[in-house]
């Protein structure tokens, strides 16, 4: 599809990654899976699809030099720059603008810069599958096949069938679910018919603007005149006399809750939001006792008695006697804590931007 684009989000602060995770250098710049950082690896499972010309990235001014470096390849004019960041809403609007200006015909597949993807054919197979349905005129969302019972994912339900494309069964869409209790999320996997919302949306440019015009008429208004400014002398002045107006707010609850001509395609890629220690050491290959280990060391980690533990650290780390254990060693932070607690490293970043230590955030 000559109009397809791809909308790479790479404003996050991957927070629960912390502190390997920092301001300077969030997660999207860390190779957590691989040996290159995870901004590079998405932006190369979208190259057999797409050419450099049409990948654009939304980013914040303070990572766009650091995230342009490392693909010197892809244009620097295709890096749209948030002043700050206004959560995804904003985001992705901006992104939107952006690409319609460029192409009034545009199919953007907004994805994002910090998930794994085990299955990169695939997921190029359905991103191509989802442009021609949103060419047809539906928003499309990709589900994800869940696995387990999560409390961490919003849902989508899927409704009637509406189309097969590129070997792939659409749904109409029949409702959106935020993260759920536990009992809820388990009746939800056991119906068979919700799936994770990935965050990923494929859509043409101009009915999305429509959906901001329908439901958040003053964001659409701000953004069309950032729309217009693109490729002005007045553009940046626009941009950060305006930017600061625009309401924070999640595209998920901007406009896709209560988007018209929704469609669902449910698919098993291999996908993790890689939102968590616990989510990464799920990712990664473990050893005979499921122990994980990453980080360059001569000799690697002294593990004895050691189970289901995930070590994240450049020098020698020893483990003696312990289970379901995650260790990350920084140059300046030592993080030791249970599996099932990862996800409150959260709490730990909050407490210290209300102490004001800048120094470890």
């Amino acid at each position: 599809m000559d109009h397809l684009y791809a909308l790479i989000m790479a404003g996050g602060g991957g927070t629960r990654l912390w502190p390997l995770s920092r301001k300077g250098r969030p997660k999207q710049m860390l190779p957590l899976v691989e040996e290159r950082t995870m901004f590079e690896i998405a932006v190369e499972r979208l190259e057999p699809l797409l050419p450099p010309e049409r990948i654009c990235v939304v980013t914040g001014r303070e990572h766009v030099d650091q995230l342009s470096q490392l693909v010197p390849h892809i244009p620097r004019e295709n890096f749209i720059v948030e002043p700050f960041g206004q959560d995804t809403g904003p985001a992705v609007g901006l992104g939107t603008v952006h690409i319609q200006q460029r192409d009034p015909d545009a199919v953007i597949a907004v994805v994002t810069a910090d998930q794994h993807i085990a299955d990169k054919e695939k997921f190029r197979r359905v991103l191509a599958a989802a442009g021609e349905l949103a060419q047809q005129g539906q928003i499309v969302t990709l589900g994800i096949s869940p696995s387990f019972p999560s409390t961490g994912f919003g849902y989508i339900k899927r409704g009637e069938p509406l189309a097969q494309v590129g070997g792939f069964q659409a749904y109409h869409s029949a409702e959106f679910t935020e993260k759920p209790d536990q009992r809820t999320a388990i009746h939800f996997m056991a119906s068979g018919l919700y799936t994770w919302n990935s965050g990923m949306f494929i859509w043409k440019a101009d009915q999305v603007l429509d959906e901001f015009k329908r439901q958040q008429p003053d964001m659409y208004a701000i953004l069309t005149e950032i729309g217009q400014a693109v490729g002005q002398p007045e553009y940046e002045a626009t941009l950060d006399r305006l930017w600061s107006t625009l309401k924070r707010i999640s595209v998920d609850f901007a406009v896709m809750e209560q988007a018209q001509n929704v469609a669902v395609i449910p698919v098993d890629i291999g996908w993790s939001d890689v939102g968590s220690w616990a989510t990464l050491f799920e990712v990664l290959d473990g050893d005979l006792n499921g122990n994980v280990s990453r980080g360059e060391v001569q000799g690697g980690h002294v593990k004895i008695d050691t189970r289901e533990t995930l070590i994240v650290s450049e020098r020698m780390v020893v483990t003696i006697g312990i289970e379901d254990i995650v260790i990350v060693d920084t140059d300046d932070v030592l993080l030791v804590c249970h599996r099932d607690r990862s996800q409150d490293v959260r709490q730990v970043v909050n407490q210290l931007k209300d102490a004001g230590d800048d120094k470890h955030l």
